[in-house]
């Protein structure tokens, strides 16, 4: 992010206490707490605050699952680990107001599976405030208020088919979803006019299990490909279009069964509207962007993980860049310790 060296620390502490031993079967109280720091401001900022407080429930023989509280979106649609543990990018569909784990809002959602691979599941969210996670923060460090500035209701409904990986059975995810918006955006097509409501967005993915290396004893392990294509309008979100390309392996090695190595292409379509008005304006502007990542994230105790990556960008910045920014060679490097 810069030839100056950036650091990040994001530490979360989740409880779940289980309400099987009271006669409730399935039912679960989570509470979580999350603090995140940062070295260079733009990314935070630094917070400390709630990370979620849900409460959930399954009805109908498991076939209706309920969840609602303090919630972050993020990370029930669309599906943004894959490999357990390579995240994929989903700001085109944070910024049109899916909650994060930074920035968790009152949801409610409801899943009901059709039977054990087919599901449609839906969430009525209050959306995080519609200038961005970082807005959000700075509104809400704590994360407990009901509403901020401009924040409406987002509705999310994802439709999908998950087949777990099994002895001569490849694992696969398909799944599809779109959102409807009613915070009051401003309008990249005419700055000059009041806020608008009436965001949107939609998205498809699929990952597939192309090889199994241990279909008898471990049919997670292989290898994987998969992609996701993701759209908000041009006048109302920085990032368009948003596509990716990924390709990787569980367990690469039979001695590292549980090691991942991934290689991730995507291309982020900034808004036509932000782009031209850059132009207007004599700045040196870029209509796209391209990244290419590959990582190695190896398995170095329980709970223990330690990733190295190497991420090549042409135009790293968001939609303007100078003579300086418009290739980046960027060095990756974390640790993920659970416990």
């Amino acid at each position: 992010m810069g030839q100056n060296p950036t650091f990040a620390s994001a530490n979360f502490l989740i409880v779940t206490y289980d309400l099987t031993r009271f006669g409730i079967p399935d039912g679960q109280i989570v509470v979580g707490a999350e603090q995140q720091y940062w070295t260079w401001d733009r990314p935070g900022p630094d917070r400390v605050g709630l990370n979620t407080l849900a409460y959930y429930q399954t009805f109908l023989g498991r076939k209706l699952e309920l969840k609602f509280g303090y919630l972050r979106n993020q990370n029930e649609f669309t599906g943004t680990l894959f490999g357990g543990m390579t995240g994929s990018n989903m700001f085109a569909l944070i910024q049109a107001g899916v909650s994060t784990n930074a920035t968790p809002t009152p949801a409610v959602n409801l899943k009901y599976n059709f039977d054990d691979r087919f599901y449609n599941k839906i969430s009525v969210q209050r959306s995080i405030s519609p200038d961005g996670p970082y807005a959000e923060i700075r509104q809400n460090p704590a994360g407990v208020d009901w509403s901020t500035a401009n924040a409406g209701t987002l509705l999310i409904d994802e439709i999908g088919y998950r087949s777990k990986a099994a002895p001569g059975s490849p694992d696969t995810w398909l799944r599809a979803g779109a959102g409807f918006n009613t915070s009051r955006y401003k309008n990249l097509a005419d700055p000059n006019q009041q806020r608008v409501s009436g965001n949107n967005f939609h998205y498809i993915a699929a990952d597939r299990q192309f090889w199994q290396a241990d279909a008898v004893r471990s049919p997670s392990r292989g290898l994987y490909g998969g992609f996701s294509i993701m759209g908000a309008p041009p006048d109302l979100n920085r990032i368009s279009q948003y596509y990716e390309l990924r390709l990787y392996t569980k367990g690469p090695f039979d001695c590292r069964p549980q090691d991942l190595i991934a290689l991730v292409a995507s291309n982020t379509t900034w808004s036509k509207f932000a782009v031209d008005a850059a132009l207007a304006k004599g700045q040196l502007a870029h209509r796209d962007t391209l990244a290419i990542t590959g990582t190695y994230t190896a398995h170095l105790a329980p709970g223990i993980y330690a990733s190295a990556g190497l991420s090549y960008i042409h135009n790293p910045t968001s939609v303007t860049h100078t003579l300086q920014t418009e290739h980046a060679l960027n060095l990756l490097l974390s640790t993920l310790v659970f416990f």
